[in-house]
């Protein structure tokens, strides 16, 4: 299978979050015509996971990964070494590898496996919690990322914070008046800022991103509404941190917690190097599709950006080593 091939035909059609359809449908064609028994998971009205199976056979190995891209969408390119475009390290190459990866182990006959490309991984995770009531019962699954094709000990969890401050409107020229909400707001993410965050000895520190901010009505105004989203890079429980933010914005803000994927520790092969996975996977949703590992070709550090890439060395490489990888946990 030419695994470069396939990566830019999937990069080639349009699967920002919310509108993987057109990829799902390429996908359920091109794993039944390579003859599986391929099924469309419905998430919603308009969007669905896929899953292929060796007819008649319970799968010992799942490979699984993502549809969906960030915006915006680039076409791909290559050159002599990388593949270029949306989605080209995250996580098309990826599907691409896994298909060929299944592809080599079925040929082979003493491994049996299936793939699972599921929706909204990039937003909310939903085709996965629709897929884990949906599992075969695998022994193993091998979910997909830019690991660079190390396999990792452990992935950070990830925690969605809403503030929302509330003040009231009065003209510029009187602030006595009012009550800004943004200098609410404000002050809530400076003492944030300061808090001191959990830090594992073996993963390294919870971090916090200031996503977005938004408020006010116009600069003469003072504002009567702010609210802001963040997100904390967890490397443990998040109970005592969650205290901890509620407890350090006080009355300044309301706090909602908007969504949260826990920290989760994987299993490793022996004879492939390890790393830790600083984002947020799939994994903790899918605790249903068997025993959870971590490894993918191209870097995450360049994932969401516009000179997104993956070498094809990479590529074929994966190939391997996800074959290599699922033979070695059957045979543990």
């Amino acid at each position: 299978m030419d695994v470069v091939s396939l990566t830019r035909r999937l990069v080639d059609i349009e699967s920002i979050s919310g509108n993987e359809r057109a990829v799902g449908e390429f996908l359920f064609a091109h794993l039944s015509s390579l003859g599986y028994a391929a099924t469309r998971m419905e998430v919603t009205p308009e969007r669905f996971n896929v899953y292929a199976c060796v007819p008649g056979r319970k799968p010992d190995v799942v490979f699984s990964t993502h549809m969906d891209t960030v915006p915006p969408f680039i076409s791909s390119s290559e050159d002599g070494e990388h593949i270029y475009g949306r989605g080209s390290c995250d996580a098309k190459g990826i599907i691409a590898a896994q298909i060929a990866a299944a592809e080599r182990l079925r040929r082979e006959g003493a491994i049996t496996p299936a793939l699972l490309f599921v929706v909204g991984e990039e937003r909310d995770s939903l085709g996965s919690a629709v897929a884990n009531q949906h599992a075969p019962g695998s022994r193993f699954l091998i979910n997909g990322e830019p690991t660079e094709n190390y396999i990792a000990i452990a992935s950070k969890g990830s925690l969605r914070v809403e503030l929302t401050a509330c003040g009231r409107m009065a003209h510029s020229a009187y602030p006595e008046l009012g009550e800004s909400a943004i200098d609410k707001l404000l002050d809530a993410l400076h003492r944030l800022r300061l808090m001191e965050l959990p830090v594992n000895p073996e993963i390294g520190p919870c971090t916090l991103n200031i996503g977005i901010i938004e408020g006010g009505e116009a600069p003469n105004v003072v504002p009567p509404f702010a609210r802001a989203q963040l997100l904390y890079r967890l490397v443990g429980p998040s109970d005592e941190l969650k205290r901890r933010i509620i407890e350090t914005v006080d009355d300044r803000a309301e706090v909602t917690f908007v969504l949260e994927i826990p920290f989760v520790r994987l299993r490793t092969v022996q004879g492939v190097p390890t790393m830790v996975a600083a984002f947020t996977t799939d994994i903790p949703r899918l605790s249903n599709w068997g025993e959870p590992v971590l490894l993918g070709p191209g870097s995450i550090h360049v994932a969401h950006t516009e000179r997104e890439r993956v070498e094809k060395r990479q590529l074929q490489e994966a190939v391997e080593l996800y074959c290599a990888a699922a033979k070695k946990l059957m045979a543990g």
